[in-house]
């Protein structure tokens, strides 16, 4: 397996494992529409929560959760909208981004809330 793959499923597996322990109720995971993926649908209390994960072995070059560009904000929230629709939720919709590092298979972990919100 390509081994930026492997960090990627590693950081998705990490991931999931902290939104439970938070108590959110995971829905789905890489949820397609259309040529869009979401990594992982979630809910909490009040939000339907649409997180984007981003994985890397080093911050070298900037901070995982700084890859998640406007392009890619669009795309979330192109498939979010799609969801939303599919399942006829009632929830207000919140963007969140994990960003991992993992260094020397220690993980960094920056769960940001609200990351981005829809144009």
């Amino acid at each position: 397996m390509n081994k930026n793959l492997e960090l990627g499923n590693k950081g998705e597996a990490f991931a999931l494992h902290l939104l439970t322990s938070k108590g959110f109720k995971i829905l789905e995971r890489n949820w397609r529409f259309r040529k869009d993926e979401v990594d992982i649908i979630a809910t909490d209390d009040q939000f339907l929560v649409i997180v984007e994960v981003k994985t890397r072995s080093t911050s070298y070059f900037g901070e995982p959760y700084t890859a998640v560009t406007k392009k890619k904000q669009g795309f979330l929230i192109r498939a979010a909208n799609a969801y939303i629709e599919k399942h006829d939720i009632d929830l207000e919709c919140r963007f969140d981004i994990i960003s991992i590092v993992f260094a020397k298979d220690k993980p960094y972990v920056d769960h940001i809330e609200d990351a981005f919100y829809p144009e």
